[in-house]
Parts: structure tokens; C-alpha cells; sequence
């Protein structure tokens, strides 16, 4: 157990839980066999799932009864009490029992409870929430998505860092391309905070990324940047918006193939390529968004994905903590 990566994980949280948590476990577990998982929730329904699945070698189940539910505020999740699942588990990540913590939870609820137990990472002013993007190259790190409606240029700075840290962390041989959302390419374009935030990174001198400048909303997929960076409240309407476009586009296309003979045939001759675009859009690949800026890392997996999803979400937890993300933040900001 030394050896391997101790993920705390909030079993209640979520559709379809603890059912749905427990399977994505054990689905990867047989992808990777590196992970430990301190398991939080109720016992007696935990064990009946995971019982004969999974060697006690790579689980604990710490039993509680008390959750946070769907519907709770970020206040009534607190007063519910530190006996909750969501709580216990972010509480072992602060005791350093475990490394990370992973919860499909009330996301207000989670944000709120993170910040109650773990400390800041020193010289960050505010964490931000930040994920995964699919891009015509690979993966981009985009954030912040919520976490913070206004942010000052040093905030901005600060996501800067944390983003390529990020990056990194996941993609160790590579050096992220870092550019900020803004309404234009050119440098008097946007309000002030973020023209001043231009001409702050503009003049940084580190090794963590290249800055690339602006980037707007229309060149997001391209893959020339990796790390793209806002305030909360542009960075959840920009994620919004293209999880709404890709399921559009992909509405729309069965559509198309299911509306006639014609169609279907089409969909026929055309399986392989289709499959490799459903695969391509299918957002449980990119599942698990990223609380960063506290001193242990946070993830939030999508309350309504089903465990491929989660056990996706999982393999970004292992993979955070094997590439040293809070290290790598510190030695950066």
C-alpha cells in the first residue's frame, strides 16, 4: 500500500450512487491496480457492491449515514455536519491519509467544504475550478469555470500558473501553450484586468509555459493553446456553451441517420467513422473538473455520468498525484 496512490473518494455523491461510484472503481481498478481507495459512505450498501469485486488490499470503507444531499446550498452542506460523507473523505486529504480526494457531489457543497478544511497554497489569493477540453490536438486545461465570478490580474496570473502546473502534471514532457479568453486577438482589446494581466505575463520570465497572448471563443478547439484562462463567469458560460454545441451537433446527426432509409444505410456504410466521432465528443473521456489552489488537490466528477465516466475521473486523480501538481504549483507561483 505504500507504493500506491491513496484516493479518498465520496461514495454518496452523485445519480445513480453509491451503485454507480462503486462500479467505476472497480472498472478502474482492472485499467490500473496503483490506487487505494478510501471509500466513504454507507457501509453495509458498499460492501454488498464491492464485496468479491475488488481484494480489500486496494479499499477501506469508512461508514457514515449522513450525505450531502443534491438539493442542499453550500451553507446547509456545511451546518449538515462534519459526519458526511463529503466531509470525512475531504477531511483524510487534510490529515494526509490520503492524496487526493474525489467526490460526485453537490459541487457549491464541495467548493465550500474543500476550502473549510484545506488551506491555501501560499501566495494564491483565490482556487479556481478548472478541467479538461478536447481540442483538434489533444487535451487543453481551461479555467477558471465558476469558482470565481470577478478576478483581479493577479488572480489571472495566478490560473496562469496553476493551469500550465496543471498541464504538466498530466502531460510531463510537454510545455503548455497558456493564452487568456478575451474578445479579440489584439493587445487593446477587453477590460482592464485582463489587459493588464496581457502585459504582466507578457513580461514573465518562466520555463512553466509559453504565453500566447489572447485567444477567443472561435479558437478554443484549435490545439494551439493548452492552457486557457479566464474569469469564472466567462469560463462557465464558454464551457456551457460548447458541452450545449457538441450535443447539438450530435443530436442533430442521429437525427439525420435515424429519419429515413436513406439515413440508416448512410449510418451503416459510415459505423466506423461515426463510432470515432461519437468517441470523440463522448464528454465521459474528459470527466473530473479540478479544484486548484488549496493545498491538496480536489476533484469534482460529474454528478450525472455513470462509471465510465467516474472511473475516467479516477485515472485523472492518479495521474495528478503521480505528476506532484501541489509541487509543482509551489515552485511556480
Amino acid at each position: 500500500m505504500l507504493d500506491l496512490t491513496k484516493i479518498a473518494v465520496d461514495a454518496m455523491g452523485g445519480d445513480g450512487s453509491p451503485k454507480k461510484i462503486i462500479d467505476g472503481i472497480v472498472h478502474s481498478h482492472k485499467l490500473n491496480k496503483k490506487n487505494f481507495f478510501k471509500i466513504f459512505g454507507n457501509k453495509i450498501k458498499i460492501d454488498s457492491l464491492i464485496k468479491d469485486k475488488l481484494s480489500k488490499d486496494f479499499y477501506e470503507i469508512i461508514h457514515t449515514d449522513n450525505v450531502v444531499k443534491s438539493t442542499d446550498s453550500p451553507l446547509e452542506a456545511a451546518k449538515r455536519g462534519k459526519d458526511t460523507s463529503m466531509w470525512l473523505a475531504i477531511e483524510s486529504v487534510k490529515k494526509k491519509e490520503t492524496d487526493i480526494v474525489i467526490s460526485a457531489g453537490n459541487t457549491g457543497a464541495l467548493l465550500v467544504i474543500a476550502k473549510l478544511n484545506l488551506k491555501m497554497i501560499e501566495n494564491i489569493d483565490k482556487p479556481a475550478l478548472s478541467a479538461l477540453w478536447p481540442n483538434k490536438k489533444g487535451m487543453s486545461v481551461v479555467l477558471d469555470l465558476g469558482a470565481n465570478i470577478e478576478c483581479s490580474s493577479k488572480n489571472l496570473v495566478d490560473f496562469s500558473i496553476m493551469g500550465a502546473s496543471l498541464y504538466k502534471s498530466l502531460y510531463p514532457n510537454e510545455t503548455p501553450n497558456t493564452a487568456l479568453l478575451n474578445i479579440g486577438s489584439e493587445e487593446f482589446k477587453g477590460n482592464e484586468i485582463i489587459k493588464e494581466t496581457f502585459h504582466v505575463l507578457n513580461e514573465k520570465k518562466t520555463n512553466n509555459f509559453n504565453f500566447s497572448g489572447y485567444i477567443e471563443g472561435n479558437e478554443l478547439m484549435d490545439g494551439n493553446v493548452n492552457v486557457i484562462v479566464s474569469d469564472g463567469f466567462t469560463g462557465n458560460v464558454a464551457l456551457k456553451t460548447a458541452e450545449g454545441t457538441a450535443n447539438f451537433i450530435t443530436d442533430e446527426l442521429k437525427k439525420v441517420f435515424k429519419d429515413s432509409i436513406l439515413g440508416k444505410l448512410s449510418a451503416i456504410l459510415n459505423f466506423s467513422n461515426l463510432n470515432r466521432f461519437k468517441k470523440r465528443l463522448d464528454p465521459r473521456l474528459y470527466n473530473g473538473a479540478i479544484f486548484i489552489g488549496l493545498d491538496s488537490p480536489v476533484v469534482k466528477s460529474h454528478g450525472g455520468t455513470d462509471f465510465i465516466g467516474f472511473s475516467n475521473s479516477l485515472e485523472v486523480c492518479s495521474r495528478i498525484v503521480k505528476g506532484n501538481l501541489i509541487n509543482k504549483i509551489r515552485e511556480n507561483i
